[in-house]
């Protein structure tokens, strides 16, 4: 995978993941800093574009506003379980948390249990994260796995870096992109999606369905993305090359 000169192009719609591709991933999600050249940055890029560019996170459309504050941005948020539509109105499924009651039960003794982990309860969704204690992933694999037996088919166990979390299955990255689509400043632009990490897969196929491009950022591990960044600081070196040259 390589990062070509159509990065460059014009009348782009713009789909970037935040942990680990805006921002170096902290050892825990709370510890994230953005700094103000970042966010002048994506100002920057989302006047030139047009407004056709959007955040797609795993976190809370709450927490990326207060992240990217004063700031706010078209965003997708709990990978895909909430996307804002231009009349102010989001859409978030229609799951009954209650669901993962046992599921949450379970992972609360996890997280007693071992001292590192930290569960993130997104409602609709709950997310392990094992970055303080990497010793503990197969236990977490193992526990997880169980309970999304359990669940059945309306959730998946989806992987992230020192993270795995269960979500509905009809939601992700995928979904969040078809809408953004749709939309106004987005439709008709050709779609580039830059993410870091298995939770966004499904994003990267949508993307080349559409004839768009898929990026990659870090590792070399079997991927759908086409193409790579190195880095994050490449990442946003690109952002800002791109506003430098216009």
């Amino acid at each position: 995978m390589s990062v070509r000169p159509f990065i460059r192009g014009n009348d782009l719609a713009l789909f970037l993941d935040v942990d680990g591709t805006l921002l170096e991933i902290a050892a825990t999600p709370d510890r994230v800093r953005v700094p103000a050249s970042l966010r002048n940055t994506l100002q920057l890029t989302y006047a030139w574009e047009q407004g056709a560019l959007a955040l797609l996170s795993g976190r809370s459309l709450a927490e990326l506003d207060q992240l990217f504050a004063p700031h706010v941005f078209p965003a997708s948020g709990k990978h895909g379980l909430e996307v804002p539509l231009p009349s102010g109105q989001v859409i978030r499924p229609d799951i009954d948390s209650s669901l993962l009651d046992r599921a949450r039960v379970w992972l609360k003794l996890l997280q007693r249990e071992h001292r590192g982990l930290l569960l993130e309860d997104k409602g609709a969704a709950l997310a392990m994260h094992f970055r303080l204690a990497p010793r503990l992933q197969l236990e977490v694999e193992r526990v997880m796995t169980e309970l999304a037996a359990e669940l059945g088919d309306e959730f998946v166990l989806r992987p992230g870096k020192c993270v795995l979390e269960l979500m509905p299955r009809r939601f992700d990255t995928r979904s969040a992109l078809q809408l953004f689509m749709q939309q106004r400043e987005f439709a008709g632009r050709t779609p580039v999606f830059v993410g870091d990490d298995p939770a966004d897969e499904a994003g990267f196929v949508a993307v080349n369905e559409m004839g768009g491009h898929s990026v990659r950022v870090g590792n070399l591990e079997e991927t759908a993305a086409r193409y790579r960044f190195s880095s994050v600081s490449t990442v946003v070196a690109w952002l800002r090359d791109r506003n430098l040259n216009r």
